[in-house]
C-alpha cells in the first residue's frame, strides 16, 4: 500500500481533486435546477446526459489518445471541463444543461481514462491490485468530500460553480508534473454482447440493472432531496451516506464473495437492497430512515457491480476476460442512461417516493433473476472461482481493464500452482 502511495501520490491527489469537482457539480445541479424551476423529468434528462457523454467518451477517448497523446488529451478535456462548469449558471435552460452534461460526461471519461492509464503504467504486477483498491478509495473520498463543500455557499449564486472549475484546473498540476509518457493503447479484441450473454446471462442483466441504480443515485439523489424539502446540509449528508456505504461495504462483500456461490450472494445482496430501499417509502418524512436507506443501498449497489463482474469471469477463460470488458462497459452505460430517465418519470408519477421505489424495483428484478439463474446450471466450485477485484460502476475502460488483468493473472497463477502440485517430487 505504501509503495503505491509513494509512486502515485501526485496522480492520486489529482484524481481526488477531479472527483471533488465532479461530485460538487452533480449535487449542485440538482439544487440549482429546483431554484430555476426545472421539472423533475427535465432534470432527469439533464442528469442522463452525463452518462450518455461518458459512454461515448469511453469509446472515443482512446482513439484521441492514440492520435495526439495522453498529455494533450488530458489538458484539452480538462480545460473544457473547467469552462463548462462556469457556463451552467450563465445558461439556465434544461436543453443547454443537457448538452453541457453530455459534453462534461465525455470530457470526464477522457480525463479518467488518461489518469488511470498513468496509474496503471506506474503499477507492477505485484502492486496492481493495491493500486486499484487505493484508486477506488480516493474516488469515494473525493465524492464524499465534495458534499461537505456544497454547504459552504449559496447554490443560487456563482461561487459553487466557480469552485469546482478551480479544483479541476488545480488537478492538472500534480498529474501533468509527475507523469511519464505511457505506451499506446493496445488493441483488444471485443466479445459480442450475444456471446457475453450466452456465457453469463446474469452478468449482462445484472450490469444493466446496476447501471440504472448507480446513475439514479449519482444523478438523481440531489433532485430527490430538493423535492422532499431537505436543507443543503441534510442533502449533503444524505448523498455522502450513499457513497460512504459503497466504500465501507465494498471489501466485506468482496471477502464473502470469494467463499460462497456468487449467484446466491448476488441474490442476498439484491434482496437486502430491495428491502432497505422500501424503508423511506414506508417511513416517509423520516430523515434517519433516509440516511439508513442511503447508506445501505449505496453499500450494496457499488459492490454488486464488482460482484457481477467476478461472477461472469468465473465462466470466462483468462484470454476472454479483457475482451468482455467492453461489453460490461456498454451494457452498464446503457443502463446508466436509462436509469435517471425512468427514475425521473417515477418521481413525476408517484411523487418523491418514486426515487427509492425505482431503486427497490431494480434490486427486486435482479433478486428474481439471480434466483432463477441459480437453478439453471451448477455453480463452479468455490476453490475454482476468481478472486474479487474492487471496481466502481463509474469505472472507465482502463480501470475495467486493470480489474480484468487482475482476474486473468489470478487464474493463470492458480493454474500454474495446480500444475506444480501435480508434478512428482
Amino acid at each position: 500500500m505504501f509503495d503505491v502511495l509513494k509512486n502515485s501520490w501526485a496522480l492520486l491527489i489529482g484524481v481526488m481533486l477531479l472527483m471533488v469537482g465532479n461530485g460538487i457539480q452533480g449535487t449542485l445541479l440538482g439544487l440549482r435546477g429546483a431554484i430555476e424551476g426545472f421539472s423533475t423529468f427535465q432534470m432527469s434528462i439533464v442528469m442522463a446526459g452525463y452518462f450518455a457523454g461518458f459512454l461515448v467518451g469511453s469509446r472515443l477517448a482512446p482513439l484521441m489518445i492514440r492520435r495526439v497523446g495522453h498529455v494533450r488529451v488530458f489538458a484539452a478535456l480538462g480545460s473544457f471541463i473547467s469552462a463548462v462548469l462556469i457556463l451552467y449558471p450563465l445558461i439556465a435552460d434544461p436543453v443547454a444543461w443537457t448538452l453541457l452534461r453530455v459534453a462534461i460526461g465525455f470530457s470526464f471519461s477522457g480525463v479518467y481514462i488518461t489518469a488511470e492509464s498513468w496509474i496503471n503504467h506506474a503499477a507492477t504486477n505485484e502492486t496492481r491490485g493495491k493500486s486499484l483498491s487505493v484508486y477506488l478509495i480516493v474516488q469515494m473520498i473525493g465524492i464524499i468530500a465534495a458534499q461537505g463543500i456544497v454547504v459552504l455557499a449559496d447554490p443560487g449564486g456563482y461561487v459553487l460553480f466557480i469552485l469546482p472549475s478551480v479544483l479541476v484546473s488545480l488537478a492538472f498540476a500534480p498529474i501533468l508534473l509527475s507523469v511519464s509518457p505511457t505506451p499506446a493503447f493496445a488493441t483488444t479484441r471485443r466479445m459480442s454482447l450475444g456471446a457475453l450473454y450466452r456465457i453469463s446471462p446474469l452478468g449482462v442483466i445484472g450490469m444493466a440493472l446496476i447501471g440504472g441504480v448507480f446513475s439514479a443515485q449519482f444523478g438523481m439523489a440531489a433532485v430527490f432531496g430538493t423535492r422532499v424539502g431537505l436543507s443543503v446540509g441534510q442533502l449533503s449528508l444524505f448523498i455522502s451516506a450513499i457513497f460512504a456505504g459503497g466504500l465501507v461495504l465494498q471489501y466485506p462483500v468482496g471477502w464473502v464473495s470469494d467463499r460462497v456461490d456468487r449467484r446466491w450472494l448476488i441474490l442476498v445482496v439484491a434482496g437486502v437492497g430491495t428491502l432497505v430501499a422500501l424503508v423511506p417509502v414506508v417511513f416517509q418524512g423520516s430523515y434517519p430512515a433516509l440516511l439508513f436507506a442511503a447508506f445501505l443501498t449505496g453499500g450494496v449497489s457499488n459492490p454488486l457491480y464488482a460482484l457481477v463482474i467476478a461472477h461472469t469471469n468465473d465462466f470466462l477463460e483468462p484470454d476472454d476476460m479483457a475482451a468482455a470488458s467492453a461489453g460490461f462497459m456498454f451494457v452498464n452505460g446503457i443502463g446508466a442512461i436509462v436509469g435517471p430517465l425512468v427514475n425521473g418519470w417515477a418521481m413525476e408519477a408517484f411523487g418523491p417516493a418514486g426515487f427509492f421505489g425505482f431503486i427497490a424495483v431494480m434490486f427486486l428484478i435482479l433478486f428474481a433473476y439471480a434466483l432463477w439463474r441459480s437453478f439453471q446450471r451448477p455453480a463452479p466450485a468455490v476453490e475454482e472461482t476468481v478472486t474479487y477485484a474492487p471496481v466502481l460502476p463509474s469505472a472507465s475502460p482502463v480501470a475495467m481493464d486493470m480489474a480484468q488483468e487482475l482476474y486473468a493473472e489470478a487464474v493463470e497463477e492458480a493454474a500454474e500452482e495446480g500444475s506444480a502440485d501435480t508434478v512428482p517430487q
